[in-house]
């Protein structure tokens, strides 16, 4: 199946390959912090709401939310992943690309994009799409890479003012950004644990080098 895949769908799946070989499992059991602690929402601010994750990948992110009425995961590779074990999460994997969701106008009431919103091939449709699909009153969560150079993974590249396209569609209720400070021996930047650390971005600082940007955005209606 992968070698039908493009060059950013083959890269993909061997950086996952590579994760669950040195982890042996791709573990979930962060995730829920962030849903919840880091945005200043509880568990229950979960129950009985729909949500949907853009770019969910194979670790399973909404597994924790298991008061939830509905949660899916929609990923372009969602397919591919079950060879790695997606099969047995507690949530639904949805097959699908961001730019042209197959999901329902207003159909869910939290829609989060974490480490994902980057990885899209055309940016303005997917913040369109995420438009549609939230509710009136909804919620949308969104954790990113900002960085100016597009690459292979990460094709679309935007600044600080990535959150004005949202708006007026959804309202800007609160953003935070920080600079990154955990890396893997790969290089790869890990975006949960320089969360967790939590060093504010140096705006000041002319370095051309990778930032983090979370941002909470609210839907009128």
């Amino acid at each position: 199946m992968t070698q039908n895949l493009s060059a950013k769908g083959q890269a993909e799946i061997a950086y996952w390959g590579m994760r669950l070989r040195q982890q042996g499992q791709l573990s979930n059991d962060h995730f829920e912090f962030f849903y919840t602690t880091y945005f200043g929402l509880e568990k229950d601010f979960y129950r009985g709401r729909t949500v949907l994750d853009i770019g969910c990948g194979p670790r399973g992110s909404l597994e924790w939310a298991d008061q939830a009425a509905l949660r899916v995961g929609l990923d372009p590779l969602a397919g591919v992943y079950r060879q790695i074990g997606t099969e047995g999460h507690r949530m639904s994997y949805l097959a699908g690309r961001a730019e042209q969701m197959p999901l329902a106008t207003a159909g869910f009431e939290v829609v989060t994009s974490f480490n994902s919103l980057d990885h899209v091939d055309h940016l303005a449709p997917v913040v369109a799409e995420i438009g549609r699909v939230l509710a009136p009153q909804g919620t949308f969560l969104l954790l990113t890479d900002i960085h100016r150079q597009p690459t292979v993974l990460e094709p679309s590249a935007y600044g600080w003012e990535v959150v004005t396209m949202f708006q007026p569609a959804l309202e800007l209720v609160e953003q935070r950004h920080f600079e990154y400070t955990v890396f893997s021996p790969e290089g790869y930047g890990d975006i949960y644990q320089s969360l967790q650390r939590g060093l504010a971005y140096d705006h000041a600082d002319p370095r051309d080098r990778y930032g983090i940007l979370a941002a909470r955005f609210r839907k009128a209606g």
